[in-house]
């Protein structure tokens, strides 16, 4: 009995001991946690800095851009310019609509991206499907040399397309422009949407010939509509392009077949002056549709970007 009522005590005092020691830890702790908090609250500050400084980075200039299309001529061209105008005026737009050469202009831009839009995805399907799922000789080299066209400057290429759509009569047509914008976007839709196609497994390919499909049906049915995200974002991407070249579309175009860039500098700048507040409006008008498009289909490019994003 004696044992163990020695062994009671024994451990009594050992889990008395133990809650002390517990007990005598526990205020070790708070102030390591203060000293923490603090830390956190830098680090979220600096972080809001960060996110304001890149924001305003991006906004500034479309809030010039706006601000500059609202204000009259007279207070536009001050020596000292306000970010805040005591006067604001729409006159700057409701002569866009009196101008007919930007009408046509604007109809060149879009005939001529849509078009390169459809050409680059329909061309850039068949190639990526074919990297992707086949494998022949010379696939891995034909592979690099549609990434190393990357390497060269487009400007430098613009002598040698004159020269070529020169021989060939086609300058001064949307068949120039198709071309070299659709040359020009092919690389990076041909890659982005190979990572897709690798994302699909190939049980889905070998099911539908099972079943008796066709290559052509098994790609058009069931492929594609799986790629339906990286389809987007590859047209999208080479509508921009097309939408926003300048250099090609002023050099291989006469005044006719201009597209909005190069027709809007022809307008509005000019030896002596520039119109920068009509410029200004006119530059916000056009990047509407651009905007819109990005805006109606941002989930598809946001997935379609991910997806090409795979390794292959």
């Amino acid at each position: 009995m004696s044992i163990d009522l020695a062994t009671e005590r024994d451990s009594g005092t050992s889990a008395r001991s133990a809650e002390r020691a517990e007990a005598g830890a526990r205020p070790k702790r708070r102030p390591a946690l203060r000293r923490a908090r603090p830390e956190q609250r830098r680090s979220r500050l600096v972080a809001w800095l960060a996110i304001l400084v890149i924001g305003a980075f991006g906004v500034l200039p479309i809030y010039w851009l706006v601000i500059t299309a609202l204000t009259p001529t007279e207070q536009a061209f001050k020596i000292e310019p306000s970010l805040f105008p005591s006067t604001i005026t729409f006159e700057h737009f409701t002569k866009l609509a009196e101008n007919e050469h930007l009408f046509r202009y604007l109809v060149n831009s879009v005939i001529v991206s849509v078009i390169t839009a459809v050409l680059s995805v329909l061309v850039s399907a068949y190639m990526a499907y074919s990297f992707s799922k086949f494998r022949y000789r010379g696939r891995r080299s034909l592979m690099n040399l549609v990434l190393a066209s990357q390497m060269f400057p487009q400007a430098l290429l613009l002598v040698t397309l004159y020269a070529v759509f020169s021989s060939m009569g086609l300058l001064n047509t949307y068949l120039a422009l198709v071309l070299s914008f659709t040359t020009f976007t092919l690389p990076l839709c041909v890659w982005m949407l190979k990572g897709i196609f690798d994302t699909i497994p190939d049980a889905l390919i070998e099911a539908a010939a099972i079943d008796g499909a066709s290559r052509w049906r098994t790609l058009h049915q069931v492929v594609l509509p799986l790629a339906t995200p990286g389809l987007i974002a590859a047209g999208l991407f080479a509508f921009v392009r097309g939408w926003n070249d300048f250099i090609f579309a002023l050099t291989l175009t006469g005044s006719d077949k201009q597209t909005l860039p190069p027709g809007l500098v022809h307008t509005y700048i000019g030896e002596f002056q520039t119109a920068w507040p009509e410029l200004m409006a006119a530059s916000f008008v056009v990047s509407i549709p651009v905007v819109a498009a990005f805006m109606v289909l941002q989930r598809y490019l946001v997935g379609g970007l991910a997806a090409g994003a795979v390794k292959g």
